[in-house]
Order: structure tokens, then sequence, then C-alpha cells
């Protein structure tokens, strides 16, 4: 049985153990309301648009208006002027099911103390619910000074953590800062500190121009067809989270599992992304937490891309925390993705493994 571990040579990293910022929202009270009555109909289409020139009666072709975050085109040309929302969103079993993930146009997964979080990054469209929110972490301020003062929802942290956000370009958009207007609210179907749920829309009602707009993280493009043909890719990441994503050629979204089992949203729809990259990257020590991990998201390191079915390996480079990221192929090519919605997943060394094509994922070891 073949077996392709793609996360093989790189340099050792430094683990760090855990711990990390309390949730700072139990003062705060909110109303109680059925998070499973209010979930949204319908997820992102599996399958992105069409980015060709539409052409005019005039004889010079008008170019699509496409999202920065995504390189989809976009119908609502207002939402390109809004801020970008930095999304704490829980990953704890507690948490599960989830909701609104798959309105994000990237989400970044990031080991916390003892498990993972995301970081869900909402721009061309929004979610009403979404949820459950959780609290931030140092390694979110360099993710998030990319997105030009995206608004950070999250509920809160420790003193040294909301100082740190504070004094960054994150606008702060906890449960305490966005007040009783931040439509923050406590779902009936979890429980505390996992039932916290808000709405974008009254995020972004709340902005008056403090947050700007996101510059593109990522190039999209044509994808080459010189890439690894594989079925997946499988990850365990800190405190023993395993998921997998598998690759669907009929939507051409990778599917993503929990352990072995679809890993579910809400509404009943599965998670699903049209491009899954994987970033491996140095974890040290928060100066928030000594507990907590901080991923080192500037500089550079391996990079694998998995797109429309093949997989990309090469490097990542990100000059500083005001930059997007530059994707590269070994051969030097620029990686391009998928025009589409992103999950970025942030590993230390050896947490994620290839399936190769021909292969069950569940023929492959866990990493």
């Amino acid at each position: 049985m073949a077996r392709l571990a793609i996360l093989v040579g790189g340099a050792a990293l430094v683990v760090s153990s855990c711990g990390g910022g309390e949730d700072s929202s139990t003062s705060v009270a909110v109303a109680a309301t059925d998070v499973a009555s209010t979930v949204p109909d319908s997820t992102s289409p599996t399958t992105p648009p069409t980015t060709s020139l539409i052409t005019t009666s005039s004889t010079e072709p008008a170019p699509v208006t496409t999202a920065p975050l995504t390189g989809l085109p976009i119908d609502d040309i207002a939402a390109l002027d809004r801020p970008a929302l930095l999304v704490k969103i829980d990953n704890a079993p507690g948490a599960w099911p989830q909701t609104g993930i798959n309105q994000a146009d990237i989400v970044y997964e990031e080991n916390v103390e003892g498990w993972t979080r995301m970081a869900a990054v909402f721009h061309s469209q929004g979610s009403d619910p979404v949820g459950p929110i959780r609290s931030g972490r140092t390694q979110d301020i360099s993710l998030g000074t990319s997105l030009d003062r995206p608004l950070l929802v999250w509920s809160g942290g420790n003193a040294t953590t909301t100082r740190l956000i504070n004094r960054s370009e994150l606008v702060n958009m906890s449960i305490s800062a966005a007040g009783p207007n931040g439509g923050y609210f406590r779902s009936s179907d979890k429980r505390a500190p996992h039932n916290l749920f808000t709405r974008t829309s009254s995020i972004w009602a709340l902005d008056e121009g403090r947050g700007g707009r996101p510059p593109a993280q990522f190039s999209y493009g044509p994808t080459d067809d010189d890439g690894l043909p594989i079925t997946g890719v499988k990850l365990r990441m800190d405190g023993g989270m395993r998921a997998s994503w598998e690759y669907d050629g009929s939507s051409g979204t990778f599917l993503r599992s929990r352990d072995d089992d679809p890993h579910v949203l809400s509404d009943g729809a599965r998670i699903s992304t049209h491009n899954v990259v994987v970033l491996q990257c140095e974890y040290r020590t928060s100066v928030a937490d000594s507990r907590s991990p901080e991923a080192q998201t500037t500089g550079s390191g391996p990079a694998w891309v998995y797109v429309g079915g093949q997989m990309f390996e090469g490097s990542w480079a990100r000059a500083d925390e005001t930059s997007g990221w530059t994707l590269t192929s070994a051969s030097g090519e620029p990686i391009l993705l998928q025009p589409g919605r992103t999950w970025v997943e942030l590993i230390r060394a050896g947490q994620a493994v290839s399936v190769p094509s021909g292969t069950s994922i569940d023929d492959v070891p866990w990493p």
C-alpha cells in the first residue's frame, strides 16, 4: 500500500507547551437564542463561476469585477468596500456543529492549547449567525494585519492579548467592545463557553469607516496540470485533532472529515473548500501566555497546495505582516489557486500526510 508523506525533511520546529487566553465574555449579559432556527438556508456554491471577460457592444471587453479574497466574480459591488471580518471560531468538541464556516472566503486553522481554532475571514459574503465565537490569540495579529484593518470578532482574551490587539491594526469587535448592537447571543443548544454567536451583518453595521478594504492574499488563475494527482490530505494537529480533506471531482471541491466522519455544519452541509493550502511554520511561545503556541507566519517555509485534485509542493513566503502570501513551486514558478474559497492549515512539521491518487483516505495512516 503506497503512502506518500509530504511533510518530511523539514527542520525540527519548536514545540510549545499548551495554554492560552481565557474568554472574557462571562460578565456580559446576552439573550439566549436557538441558533439552529436562524442558520442560513444555503452555502457557498461548490463550483466557482467563470472568470472570463464579458463582451460588450464596444470593441473593448469589460473586465469582470472579482472579490479580492476569492478571485470570483461578485455581483454585490458595494460589498467590495466593506472591511474583512476575522472571526475566531471554536473547534473544540463542545462547539460542534459550527455555523457559517462555508460562507468564509478564507479560513486559517491554527494550533492552540490542546486543539485547533479557526480564524475565518468573511468579506464577499456573510453569515447570520456565525460561530461559536471564542477568544483570540496573539498569532491572529500577524494573520489579520495584511487584511487592512479587519474587524476582529472574538469573545475576548487575557489582558496582554487584549492590549496587543488594541495596539494593532485589527479593529476590536469583541463582545464587550461591540456592545449591545454587536449581535452577540448565546444559543440554547450548546453549553458555555461553546455557545456564543453573532451576526456578520451586525458587526459590519458597527464599522463606521474604521476598517479598510482587504487586498488579495493569494494569486488566482488557471491551474497547471503538472501537479501530483491525489485523493486528499490527512492532518493530525495539536491535542489529537484529526481531520482530512478528500477531493470530490463532481463538485470540484475538497470535503472535510473530522476523524473518520464527515465534518457537518449546523445546517447539515459538509464543510468544503476549493483550495487547501498546507503551510509548515514554526510555533513559538506567545508573550501573552507561556502555555499558548504562536504561529510564525512571516518569513518562509515549506508549502503543499491542493487544487483541483492535484498537489503542488513548494514554499511559502511572506515578507512582513502587511504582506499577502507568495506560493512558489520547487521549479520557481508561482503556484496559483483556483478562484474560490480557501482553507489554510498552519501546521508543525510532520502534522500532515498526502494521500496519493488511487488510494483511499482510510488506507493511509494518520501522520
